[in-house]
């Protein structure tokens, strides 16, 4: 397998052999197609060395989340011992982010062989029988190789994207076992070079109340003019998001008019108390 010829020499043949005799059999077209297809395979990255990837990077976030105690940020008193008893259940969601990662990468990666195999016919079936030499077989290389030129990038982005998936999952997970009753919007609008979307900035710092939360259940909480959690997409969903939400757990914690009579009644029993 070493000796093969690399994918952009196999190209280069291709295009060389089309441009000297055109497209004059299906056979020769067949023969190109698949050599270009077996070079393009042996390009990427073997399939356990992208499970090896994507389980360093997405397994060092949850390490900072949760071995670290960097979902703290997310959860603001919300103890110790409630993100002990949820790592199974965070656990499941990284395993299942590696899985759904890897088969979004390896469709990507397919789709981009099978555009670089449908680049080049369509070129080859362009040149008429007994070639055409004065074909730029330059630029034809170029339009083949593109389809596979970003594919790590797409790679890298799709990590990146799980990646924020995964910490808006557990953060999820915290937030329902642990009892939130409320989120607070957080955009990164303002860090520059961040391409922010429009109705995410303008959510930023807005506050949203979680429906059919213990609160919410006890008529002691009701929604603001900006609705509940589940009226807007989750923080992470769209792709290429960064947004996050800092959790409310306490009565306390919410404005005014988020709040009931009833509830207001708890604040100030409980301030008696």
């Amino acid at each position: 397998m070493a000796d093969h010829p690399t994918f952009y020499q196999v190209i280069q043949a291709a295009i060389a052999d089309l441009s000297e005799n055109g497209f004059d059999t299906e056979g020769r077209l067949a023969f190109w197609s698949a050599e270009i297809r077996r070079a393009a395979d042996e390009l990427l990255m073997p399939e356990w060395r992208l499970q090896e990837e994507l389980r360093l990077a997405l397994g060092s976030i949850y390490s900072r989340l949760v071995e670290k105690g960097g979902i703290a940020r997310y959860h603001p008193g919300v103890e110790k011992f409630t993100i002990d008893r949820l790592k199974p259940k965070m656990r499941v969601e990284l395993d299942r982010r590696i899985l759904a990662s890897t088969n979004l990468i390896k469709l990507n990666r397919q789709e981009s062989v099978d555009a670089t195999i449908r680049r080049f016919q369509g070129w080859a079936t362009s040149i008429p029988a007994g070639g055409q030499r004065e074909s730029d077989k330059a630029e034809a290389t170029r339009n083949v190789k593109k389809a596979m030129a970003s594919l790590p990038f797409e790679s890298r982005r799709v990590i990146i994207d799980q990646g924020m998936k995964l910490t808006s999952s557990i953060n999820k997970i915290v937030a329902e076992d642990g009892g939130a009753i409320a989120g607070r919007w957080r955009s990164h609008w303002r860090q520059a070079g961040y391409n922010a979307r429009h109705e995410h900035k303008e959510r930023d710092e807005k506050i949203y109340l979680i429906r059919d939360s213990w609160a919410h259940k006890a008529g002691l909480v009701k929604p603001n003019d900006d609705g509940y959690t589940d009226q807007i997409t989750e923080p992470g969903q769209e792709i290429s998001c960064r947004c996050y939400y800092v959790y409310i757990y306490a009565l306390k914690r919410l404005p005014d008019d988020m709040i009931t009579d009833k509830g207001r009644a708890k604040l100030a029993e409980a301030r008696a108390g």
